[in-house]
């Protein structure tokens, strides 16, 4: 009976471990995280860490992470080991599923967005190589998708009606200028930096670059 109990005991114990380490970012640190948008595809999160600031543990499904300053972060993980990494202005990185606590090093603020994959396995959309009117780098890919940094050109424009085999989210990395308009409702035509907008598969939209000017996104792109 004693042996029972104490392995009612651990199993308690080791559950709740386990459930603690899975908590949501946005609940056990909110003042570092923040649901900019969610749908079924997707959750984008606004990253903010004050010099020296430091978070709870906490969880993140396959995710890309796209620095809009420069910046030094340590992540610690549950078994106590640690990882310095540095992030470069509007780069991107691909980040598996796991559990971590990130600290702020740097003397300046951490200033991110993070955009989590929800589904339970990877997509398999075909996802583009070129867009017209728009040139295309690749940043970081993994399984659920592909992180560009895009240039529109003074003439893109994507007419009405137009559909995309893939999920995207539309992340300014300027203010411009940039009428875009999903599924018949109102174009969002001003855009601020770190600004973002969900484009879902098969859903008809519209864009056209109003600005006169080329303008820079990172557009991510999901399976």
């Amino acid at each position: 009976m004693k042996v029972l109990r104490a392995v009612l005991v651990f199993s308690f114990v080791a559950l709740g471990s386990r459930a603690a380490l899975a908590q949501d970012p946005v609940k056990v640190a909110p003042a570092n995280y923040k649901v900019v948008l969610e749908n079924a595809s997707v959750r984008v999160l606004q990253i903010d860490y004050a010099p020296g600031a430091k978070s709870a543990m906490h969880q993140h499904p396959d995710s890309i992470v796209i620095p809009l300053v420069a910046s030094k972060v340590r992540f610690t993980t549950p078994d106590g080991k640690t990882q310095d990494s540095d992030l470069a202005n509007e780069a991107a990185e691909y980040t598996p599923a796991g559990v971590h606590s990130p600290a702020n090093l740097g003397t300046g603020r951490v200033s991110a967005l993070l955009v989590e994959f929800k589904g339970a396995k990877p997509g398999t959309a075909a996802l583009p190589a070129s867009r017209p009117g728009m040139a295309m780098k690749t940043l970081t890919q993994g399984p659920y998708g592909i992180a560009y940094r895009t240039t529109a050109e003074p003439t893109f424009v994507e007419p009405a009606g137009t559909k995309h085999d893939f999920d995207q989210v539309v992340i300014a990395l300027a203010p411009s200028q940039m009428s875009l308009a999903v599924d018949g409702k109102p174009a969002k035509t001003t855009w601020a930096r770190g600004d973002a907008v969900f484009v879902g598969r098969g859903t008809a939209h519209e864009a056209k670059n109003t600005g006169g000017k080329p303008v820079d996104f990172v557009i991510v792109a999901i399976k």
